[in-house]
């Protein structure tokens, strides 16, 4: 007897109870016209992930159930799984639970809780869910239908003892007489997760001799971004079929048809990033109801990257870049700037700062005294002036401002209160500065995007005359392969390993700034998350706290 299955990976809102259900309807009326016999669909596909405290609102639980019953009207003619909240089971310590929900003939048939509840970086389940007590197969279409709820399938052998935990949902289910396994997921994109998922299911898979059908959630939810990636394995392993990256996708798939071929080869990581960087911006406006952004254009990469990617994603007829020269701003800035605004397609607008600037400093001089220079709060006044006139466009045109630093210099401190780090959302936040410099070469793959005299000169936040990052910074490649050991690995001081040209002091040096720039981070604008270890909600550290690296 065929299994035809169909995965629809969705982009849902949180909250958007109707939106999410009328997305469903059309899968579903689209897979049952196909042939298929059932629909699978993401991880809390109705309410939306992750819904946090909303969970803790009674609305948010009947509008939630109000929908399940809706969606279950629709299976009368095709069976549908999908991920739901649902009552936990009397007595019990958290009243709701992350539940894949079979629905057949009209009505749910088959519930199966989640068994693992993540409580580590982003994830934060524990605090409301109930976990299940037991994993037992649903019976449709002569098979044994194991549910699995993204992190029940990551406890295989495959991950050792990374996240450890004291039962294997996909081994129970295959005792328990599974002959497939069906997974909801709402698991978020960061660098190489597509082919760590892949290779945690392909593991699982060969070992228990079961094909898994996986449906992972796609698009942004505030900081998260969500690639999609579905995908389906034979009983050995193989991925014979994989959904679109970043994008809604429907397929339908018999997995237990032999001779499938395996699929190719993702995209190049560069690629992969550029995708989730776009698709979160537009999310993050678009679900917000809003369209359009401003971004202060300064000549360098960072802001030279930001205003490339809010083009693919917006288009360019909802991007202002602002120029704004100052007394130390060189030429070819400005000239850099206009020729990337031109290519983008892009409005420019040019205001000098010279005056708002000096007017400041005759302010200074009544304040502090008189004074050849005022050193750092001289240079940070020309970032608040821009950040004053950015601000001040989103106030009269309705438009976000996308803050342009990166993740390099967000990690040392490396930015002004109140100037450069102010804005609605952080792009390239979580993106080191060698990535950045990635994603522009990868932006002129076709044609010259960014101009290429932008790649080529050394950076620079022109605060002061002849000033380079390197007079207050390490080279970006020093600091970035110390940032990447201390903030991915959580390697203590004296595990750290300093690449060439730098020591054990370069090393304590960024070690100090890290800890010492915490309370600026904590004022940062939302940062889109695409690495294992992102500034945000993902990593929570203290502002005042003593215990230093190890040292």
């Amino acid at each position: 007897m065929s299994f035809r299955v169909a995965l629809g990976q969705i982009n849902t809102t949180i909250g958007d109870f109707n939106g999410n259900l009328l997305r469903m309807r059309s899968v579903v009326a689209r897979a049952g016209a196909a042939g298929a016999h059932l629909v699978l669909f993401p991880e809390l596909a109705l309410s939306g992930y992750p819904p946090m405290d909303l969970l803790e609102r009674p609305t948010f639980l009947r509008d939630q159930e109000r929908v399940l019953r809706e969606l279950a009207a629709e299976s009368r003619d095709i069976a549908v799984v999908t991920g739901a909240v649902v009552p936990a089971s009397e007595g019990r310590r958290k009243s709701i639970a992350n539940a894949a929900v079979a629905l057949e003939g009209g009505e749910i048939v088959h519930i199966q809780s989640k068994t693992l509840l993540p409580s580590y970086d982003v994830f934060d389940e524990s605090r409301y869910f109930q976990p299940a007590d037991e994993r037992r197969p649903w019976s449709f279409r002569g098979h044994r239908v194991g549910l699995t709820i993204c992190e029940d399938v990551w406890n295989s052998e495959f991950r050792g003892t990374s996240h450890p935990y004291p039962v294997d949902p996909v081994e129970e289910c295959v005792r328990a007489g599974a002959d497939i396994i069906l997974t909801v997921s709402a698991s978020p994109w960061e660098q190489e997760k597509i082919e760590l998922r892949e290779s945690i299911v392909r593991n699982a898979a060969d070992r228990h001799h079961v094909p898994f059908v996986f449906c992972n959630l796609v698009g942004g939810n505030d900081e998260l971004i969500f690639d999609g990636a579905s995908f389906v394995t034979d009983r050995v392993g193989r991925v014979i079929s994989r959904l679109a990256r970043f994008a809604e996708d429907l397929q339908i798939v018999d997995p237990f048809e032999d001779d499938r071929p395996a699929v190719g080869p993702l995209e190049s990581d560069v690629e992969l990033l550029e995708r989730a960087l776009v698709l979160g911006i537009r999310d993050y406006l678009h679900k917000l109801g809003l369209e359009r952004v401003v971004v202060g254009l300064s000549g360098g990469v960072d802001s030279a990257v930001t205003a490339y990617l809010a083009t693919l994603a917006l288009g360019p007829e909802n991007v202002v870049a602002v120029l704004m020269p100052g007394p130390f701003s060189s030429e070819h800035s400005v000239t850099d700037a206009r020729a990337l605004a031109e290519n983008l397609g892009i409005e420019p607008r040019l205001v000098r700062i010279d005056s708002i600037y000096k007017t400041f400093l005759e302010s200074y001089r009544e304040l502090f005294g008189a004074s050849e220079s005022y050193g750092v709060t001289q240079e940070n006044l020309q970032a608040r002036i821009r950040g004053t006139l950015l601000m001040s466009i989103s106030n009269h045109e309705g438009r976000i401002v996308l803050a342009t630093g990166n993740k390099s210099e967000l990690s040392v401190g490396y930015t002004t209160l109140y100037g450069d780090l102010l804005g609605g959302l952080a792009v390239v936040a979580d993106v080191y500065k060698r990535d950045v410099y990635r994603l522009a070469r990868n932006a002129n793959r076709d044609a010259e995007t960014i101009p290429e005299r932008i790649l080529e000169k050394p950076p620079s936040a022109e605060l002061a005359p002849g000033q380079q990052d390197t007079d207050t910074l390490p080279p970006y490649e020093v600091l970035d392969h110390i940032l990447a050991q201390v903030i991915e690995r959580g390697l203590p001081a004296d595990e750290i390993q300093p690449p060439g040209g730098s020591d054990q002091k370069t090393v304590q040096w960024v070690l100090d700034q890290i800890d010492r720039n915490e309370y600026k981070r904590r004022q940062a604008p939302t940062v889109l998350r695409v690495s294992p270890k992102a500034f945000g909600t993902g990593r929570r550290v203290p502002i005042v706290h003593r215990s230093g690296w190890g040292r």
